[in-house]
């Protein structure tokens, strides 16, 4: 029999109270920084050849509080409130990540409501993949003893989406959360962003703007290094996949000989308040993976920013969509959010990216209309829909007054819906199928030549609009439901 030889029990140490958030954020970066490293100890003397037949244990903090009343709190807030009386926790990792937004949230829920908050050990074990982040973990089989004997690992059972998908009202504990992620849900997707992207989480910026082609990438490097050659631009360092980061605008970026599977920049500003720009590729499966895992850092607004089939005569290449409606025939979220649930337009990214528009292209009211359309964006998973017969689809399209075809636009629209993400879609006119201009070769190369340093110009000025927008006008009640978390 194994014996288990925690760091602390839940109940052997107090809960401490707090009414300042920055000090209670204090110490829950105490309290996990006590726990990772206790595990990564263990973890290194057993690699070595340590005692076994012990197993270890530790546990990630929590902030908790007790509300017993019904008194409204600000209600022009989204959220930094909760709307009755009950007991709220949520477990909490890495704080030195989530400092400023922990610090924000806690001190919402202490001016609103005017009661303490109490930190300290939550019961969720904390695994040792987790706490071991960075380091190499070997797989079961490669170490001397069973890993699972001596830690725990990840736990799918209760690393999953249930608080935002409206599925759990309380926690095993009885407690309701105060968070729309737990944990470990919010390190699975840390660890995953390190995979897929190839940069540390902590180098994403608070406004993303998603594309689906590398031609976007190199004009996005060409843009950031004029931004670190103005001093005045406010941005501080620009970062590539490898965490290589440079300060000078001549500086060398490292080159990967393997590029991760969505390689990942970013342009970088204090309070990460910059940009990143996140190549996702084609296909709605990847617009769904990259917004699922961006979602726990709780960014300010995310767009996409990509190519589009035009489906009216009227449009020409290089034309501009901006979607205020979507027909999400993607199918990769049907279980999270069904299809007949509406993703509505937001007037505040919408109205940042035709400002954007009409800036960058010196094109004001009717004479805008001559290069973007509003309308509806369909969004389907078959790249090669052209090839079958078009009966079915064209009807679907032309019912729901579509304008633009794509495969990521609805996915990463949806998923900010759910996710409580601002979210905004801006397209380019690449081609034109139900019309004789396919996308060739010749076609592609004038297109992308010409079209695409304006088309991401745009989308970061966009950003740059919203960025000085009030975080509560950002993150309105729109994205909210009944009965939501008092963290955003």
């Amino acid at each position: 029999m194994t014996q288990t030889l925690p760091l602390e029990t839940p109940t052997d140490r107090p809960h401490r109270t707090f009414s300042d958030a920055a000090e209670a954020v204090a110490c829950l970066r105490d309290l996990y920084d006590e726990a990772r490293d206790f595990l990564r100890d263990r973890f290194a003397a057993a690699v070595a050849g340590g005692t076994q037949g012990t197993r270890y244990r530790a546990y990630y903090p929590e902030v908790r509080a007790v509300m017993t009343s019904y008194a409204s709190a600000d209600s022009r807030l989204s959220f930094g409130h909760v709307t009755e009386p009950g007991r709220y926790a949520t477990t909490i990792t890495r704080p030195d990540l989530f400092e400023g937004y922990l610090t924000q949230q806690i001190g919402l829920l202490l001016r609103n409501h005017g009661i303490p908050v109490q930190v300290g050990w939550s019961s969720t074990p904390m695994p040792i993949h987790f706490a071991a982040a960075g380091q190499k973990v070997p797989q079961e089989g490669a170490l001397e003893f069973p890993l699972r004997d001596m830690f725990d690992v990840p736990d799918l059972a209760t690393t999953n989406d249930d608080i935002v998908n409206g599925y759990a009202v309380t926690m095993e504990d009885g407690s309701i959360p105060f968070a729309p992620f737990t944990a470990q849900r919010i390190d699975y997707s840390l660890a995953r962003l390190a995979h897929y992207t190839a940069t540390d989480p902590a180098h994403f910026q608070n406004h993303v703007l998603f594309t689906n082609y590398q031609f976007y990438v190199e004009e996005f490097e060409a843009i950031a290094r004029k931004a670190l050659a103005d001093p005045d631009s406010g941005y501080t360092s620009f970062v590539g996949p490898g965490n290589s980061e440079i300060t000078d605008p001549e500086g060398a970026l490292m080159r990967l000989s393997k590029m991760p599977q969505m390689p990942t920049y970013h342009l970088k500003r204090e309070g990460q308040a910059g940009i990143t720009l996140v190549n996702i590729g084609v296909g709605p499966s990847n617009a769904k993976t990259a917004t699922d895992h961006i979602a726990v850092l709780r960014p300010h607004a995310w767009i996409m920013v990509g190519h589009c089939a035009g489906l009216r005569n009227s449009q020409r290449l290089g034309d501009f969509v901006l979607a205020h409606a979507y027909l999400r025939e993607d199918h990769v979220l049907d279980d999270d959010l069904p299809v007949w649930v509406p993703i509505p337009a937001l007037a505040e990214i919408q109205t940042s990216l035709e400002q954007a528009v009409e800036e960058i292209t010196e094109l004001k009211d009717f004479e805008l209309k001559r290069i973007m359309r509003t309308g509806t964006v369909a969004t389907i998973d078959n790249r090669n829909w052209e090839l079958r017969d078009q009966s079915g689809p064209v009807s679907r399209l032309s019912q729901c007054r579509a304008v633009a075809l794509d495969m990521e636009s609805a996915t990463i629209a949806a998923n900010g819906f759910r996710f409580r993400v601002p979210y905004g879609t801006l397209l380019c006119v690449s081609d034109k199928p139900l019309h004789g201009e396919l996308k060739l070769p010749g076609m592609a190369s004038d297109f992308y030549n010409t079209q695409v340093s304006r088309h991401l110009r745009i989308g970061i000025r966009a950003m740059e609009i919203l960025r000085d927008m009030p975080l509560e006008r950002i993150h309105s009640r729109k994205l909210r439901s009944f009965n939501e978390t008092a963290f955003l």
